[in-house]
């Protein structure tokens, strides 16, 4: 058997950066902690900090006041902003730079009396986040056939905005849904669909032709590693996400000869790792990597961390 190991693959800039800021923050003041949501979207990453003592909390009511409580890298609406000040909660901004740069966007259309058509999936965190910039202002959309119900006129102020994590085609479709029935929508100059969510799923669409199986490292509540598995299903193949080796079944490799790994752009380089060693070591796999792009991406992190410990 074959393994084609995709390259770029896993923890993208964003998720670095939310991960070294809440361990740079253990650093400076130790682990009692408080996370606002999952850090990111990833089981792994978030069972190694609960171990540690973080704390990961659905609401700021539930942090005792005067604690730290770091945000997410998904982002959050001005009312969690508001909630964590009335409690004096000391608070870190991880979100990604990506999605506060749509987060502007929102606040900036909403402000020149756009309607904001939000493509995005329900109930996502960062979709969230995003809505509640300006509630009135914005309406989601997920599918193409959701476009023809919306309530506006093609003479109405519209511009769209993504969630950054989606896929690529299927924005895409919606997109191009919004620009048939309102030719005159406005959108950003760059899109919002982030970079490493393009890459990976650019290298799984190049690889998977070559493939019988595609394994994508990344939990089940993670969007950018959803889209994965999805490009190897609408392919007509055997696609998993799983969140490591124990969930690996036999009966996937029955006539298997060639599997694609890759791994969302949350899910650490450890449990592809694992992975791989299991399949070179029950079933004989020949590795070889493949990149297609090349990733330099770097965010700071944020200058609330300067005040921990003082």
């Amino acid at each position: 058997m074959k393994v084609l190991l995709a390259n770029p693959r896993g923890f993208c800039a964003g998720v670095n950066m939310a991960i070294e800021c809440l361990e740079e923050a253990i650093r400076r003041v130790g682990p009692n902690i408080y996370v606002y949501h999952e850090i990111v979207h990833n089981k792994h990453v978030v069972d190694r900090f609960t171990k540690l003592g973080v704390r990961f909390v659905d609401s700021p009511d539930e942090v005792p006041p005067g604690s730290i409580l770091l945000f997410s890298a998904h982002g959050v609406s001005p009312e969690i902003r508001r909630l964590a000040r009335e409690r004096s909660l000391q608070t870190v901004d991880a979100t990604c730079p990506l999605v506060t740069k749509v987060h502007l966007e929102a606040i900036r259309y909403a402000n020149d009396g756009y309607n904001i058509i939000l493509i995005g999936h329900d109930g996502h965190d960062e979709v969230i986040g995003t809505m509640g910039e300006a509630p009135e202002s914005i309406t989601l959309v997920e599918t193409p056939e959701e476009v023809d119900n919306l309530p506006f006129s093609p003479a109405d102020r519209l511009a769209y905005l993504t969630q950054t994590t989606l896929s690529v085609d299927e924005a895409g479709a919606v997109i191009d849904a919004l620009k048939r029935r309102f030719p005159h929508i406005e959108h950003p100059k760059k899109e919002d669909i982030c970079y490493a969510t393009t890459n990976r799923q650019e290298a799984v669409k190049t690889l998977i032709g070559r493939a019988d199986l595609l394994l994508v490292l990344g939990s089940q509540n993670s969007s950018n590693s959803r889209r994965l598995m999805e490009i190897g299903l609408n392919c007509g193949i055997g696609a998993h996400l799983i969140d490591g080796v124990g969930e690996i079944q036999d009966q996937w490799f029955s006539g298997v000869e060639t599997v694609v790994v890759t791994a969302g752009a949350s899910a650490p380089e450890i449990v592809v790792q694992e992975c791989i060693q299991l399949l070179q070591q029950k079933y004989g796999a020949e590795v070889q990597e493949v990149t297609l792009r090349e990733e330099h991406v770097h965010f700071a992190l944020p200058k609330e961390l300067l005040q921990l410990g003082n």
